[in-house]
């Protein structure tokens, strides 16, 4: 490996951590996808609300799980280092791959192009503005995080703070003034594609923990650090989520949440608070998704990062430089801004966000086996305390294999067209990986 990491500085600590885990997370997905996750289950707000409470469950599996990797190997780099330390580099490419040019940038035009959509309709601009407002929040994110992780950091503790406003609001009135019936409504409307197209859709409001374990290396003390913030963070958010789809539908009819889509927090708010509150509550929900987007942007490039400092991108040699002012890797930063980009003129963000989802939960499945395997090469990490292990275990791992294997084949029943372009692009990768070691090879 290079000798770039000690470059980086170790500027985020606990709050900054913890905030990283909740900021990405509850960006849109929490206040855009409850109508798509009731159109799924044909207007069933039970269903709708096991679809929540499942994929949170699977996600907490999930991140407990992961939080004894990142605990073990506190690199820069998450997933990829975590499959390239267990099973070699070849397995630590292929997933580095598929979140460099699928997962990463389909994640961050997704969420560009759903804040450029609830600004766009703030302002009341029509046309293609949601696109060239998505696009500039972008570049201008990427920008800030580029002079320094700690100016990024600091955007996520005060978007964070700010994103829970809403939520709590909308959380704590619309249980308490709403009218509606929560566990037993249903429309005769929607597509009925069933649960499992429901988590996926859910899924997306849930993913981007692992974010903050693709910036261990700039933190003060990961081991430590990473474990609290992964698990006190998604609990924060699973109860979150819960509590605003009950609220939503609390006051509204299904049907309505439904015919809203992306708007049906906003209008909840209007009818709970009036026009100015209204207002107010469509500005939270602009700064939520605003800090959501600014974790990935911090985050993602370091996937990158450590590839390129494996030499395992071509450009590895501009891709890993840190700038000796700002201690970033600024190219990786530009190079996943440029993809995202590109994802955003191609495509809509429910189809980015799906695809991106089915992406990663496939190795997601490595990730988890894991730490089997790392049990059984190394016992003596669970023979001491001050060890973060894996609460459950063996039950909270083998719980989030079974979610993941049933996201992949929702996502391959769902939209196959999708998971086949998904596994098209993952096999690009591999004349890359030859051509990558065939120079390596000759340069030895």
């Amino acid at each position: 490996m290079l000798n770039q990491e000690q470059n980086l500085k170790r500027d985020l600590g606990f709050w900054p951590a913890i905030s990283l885990v909740v900021g990405v997370v509850i960006g849109s997905g929490v206040f855009v996808k409850p109508g798509t996750v009731l159109d799924y289950v044909g207007g069933n707000t039970s269903m709708a609300l096991l679809a929540w409470l499942l994929t949170g469950l699977l996600t907490l599996a999930a991140g407990l799980t992961i939080a004894e990797l990142c605990a073990r190997i506190p690199k820069t780099g998450g997933l990829y280092i975590y499959l390239e330390e267990v099973y070699g580099r070849f397995s630590g490419f292929i997933s580095g791959w598929v979140q460099n040019v699928i997962y990463q940038p389909a994640l961050i035009g997704a969420m560009g192009l759903y804040f450029g959509i609830l600004v766009a309709s703030y302002f009341k601009l029509g046309g293609s503005w949601h696109l060239y407002i998505g696009m500039g929040t972008v570049i201008f994110l990427a920008v800030v995080n580029s002079l320094g992780v700690k100016y990024g950091g600091m955007i996520q503790v005060v978007t964070t703070a700010a994103k829970l406003i809403p939520i709590v609001l909308i959380a704590v009135f619309g249980l308490m003034y709403g009218s509606g019936d929560i566990f037993s409504a249903s429309t005769a409307g929607g597509s009925k594609e069933g649960l499992g197209a429901a988590m996926l859709a859910a899924m997306f409001a849930y993913d981007g923990w692992i974010a903050s374990a693709s910036a261990a290396g700039e933190m003060r003390n990961p081991a430590k650090i990473l474990p609290k913030a992964i698990s006190i963070g998604l609990l924060v958010i699973i109860v979150s989520y819960l509590a605003v789809n009950m609220a939503l539908i609390h006051i509204m009819p299904a049907s309505q949440i439904q015919a809203l889509g992306e708007n049906a927090a906003g209008t909840a708010a209007g009818i709970l608070f009036g026009e100015a509150g209204h207002q107010l509550i469509d500005i939270g929900i602009i700064i939520s998704i605003f800090g959501g987007l600014n974790g990935k942007i911090l985050s993602y490039p370091r996937i990158s990062f450590a590839m390129a400092n494996d030499r395992l991108l071509p450009g590895a040699r501009f891709l890993s430089c840190v700038h000796a002012k700002f201690g970033t890797p600024v190219w990786a930063i530009a190079f996943q801004i440029v993809l995202a980009i590109l994802f955003m003129v191609l495509s809509n963000p429910d189809r980015l966000s799906e695809i991106a989802i089915f992406a990663i939960f496939i190795f997601y499945i490595q990730a988890f086996v894991a730490i089997f395997l790392l049990r059984k090469r190394k016992p003596e990490w669970i023979k001491q305390k001050e060890n973060y292990r894996v609460p459950f275990y063996p039950v909270t791992p083998i719980l989030a294999i079974i979610g993941s294997v049933f996201v992949v084949l929702s996502m391959l029943t769902h939209d196959l067209e999708g998971a086949v372009i998904t596994i098209i692009i993952t096999l690009a990768g591999l004349p890359i990986y030859w051509w990558m070691n065939r120079k390596q090879e000759v340069s030895a």
